[in-house]
């Protein structure tokens, strides 16, 4: 293989997808660059400027005037962070989520439209096809934590939801069919009936395959949000993938208004609960119980997302 063979398969594909002229083929005022951003920011919980800059290695100048161009369309806003008052945060502003959700259905659309012309007999061959790439031009380096990310749930990642958590709490802790049981109705109430501005999940894709997830949901009391199904694949732990699944529940929740975020779990699950401790959750009660055919001391813990401590 040489450079021209790269470059020529290079400028085929960017043909292929249409970057050049990326805001026609999604007809939308945006570039790809633009249209990534976006894309970043409604996906992933590190949002503040120095996170996306690094995330994209994008100039900070031509950052900062992709930002000012979605901050006059009513896009973001930004505010001092959470974690150092010296950096800014930015976050989508209910127009922008809509029209996050616009370019990525759109862009589903094209890749559909584009997926549509290989044979079904051929989208393993392309599949493997298009893995082989990524690893080799990859130099067989160890996955990194930019590799990963965080996305909304697609077409089988519910019941993926449903079928991990069985398998792995079975082999790591012996649980049996009911905790299963209890999965799939959390997941089923989910998919069935829920507000996708007060709740959420969130997938977390390493590779092109999911490796983690996570939910918010509304909890019976008031403004109080429910952290649920935290989970990471043992071969994808290392990677700061749980902090950032909560991190994602913490900022959804107190974004969109909810006073309090709780979650239930079990002592069992030392790694997780120490997750939640890192992100300022306290234990707020406990109590030993016989589930999942196992004596375990079940525990509640509490997040105060106002910043009083009460």
């Amino acid at each position: 293989m040489t450079v021209q063979d790269i470059r020529a398969f290079n400028r085929f594909y960017t043909n292929v997808i249409g970057a050049l002229d990326y805001s026609r083929q999604l007809y939308a005022p945006y570039t790809l660059t633009e249209s990534r951003v976006l894309y970043e920011l409604a996906h992933s919980p590190r949002t503040d400027a120095a996170d996306l800059r690094t995330e994209l290695s994008l100039d900070a100048g031509y950052l900062s005037r992709i930002l000012n161009k979605f901050e006059q369309d009513g896009l973001i806003e930004r505010t001092a962070s959470h974690r150092d008052p010296r950096r800014r945060r930015v976050t989508l502003t209910p127009r922008g989520r809509e029209t996050a959700a616009l370019l990525a259905e759109r862009a589903d659309e094209s890749v559909g439209a584009l997926l549509a012309t290989v044979p079904s007999a051929d989208r393993p061959r392309l599949s493997e096809a298009m893995r082989t790439v990524r690893t080799l031009l990859s130099d067989g380096r160890p996955p990194r934590r930019e590799d990963v990310l965080l996305r909304e749930p697609g077409p089988g990642d519910l019941g993926w939801i449903v079928a991990r958590n069985a398998a792995l709490y079975a082999a790591e802790y012996g649980f049996n069919a009911d905790y299963e049981a209890l999965v799939a109705r959390i997941v089923a109430d989910f998919a069935e009936d829920h507000d996708p501005h007060l709740e959420r999940v969130w997938i977390a894709e390493l590779d092109g395959r999911p490796v983690g997830c996570v939910m918010c949901v509304r909890d019976d009391a008031p403004a109080t949000a429910r952290l649920r199904l935290l989970l990471v694949e043992p071969e994808a732990r290392g990677l700061g993938i749980g902090d950032r699944l909560v991190s994602a529940v913490v900022d959804f929740a107190r974004g969109v208004g909810y006073r309090d975020l709780v979650l239930w779990t079990n002592d069992v699950l030392t790694a997780a609960r120490r997750v939640y401790q890192r992100h300022g959750f306290v234990l707020a009660a406990e109590k030993p119980r016989r589930s999942f055919g196992k004596d375990l001391n079940g525990q509640d813990w509490r997040l105060d997302l106002t910043g009083t401590g009460g």
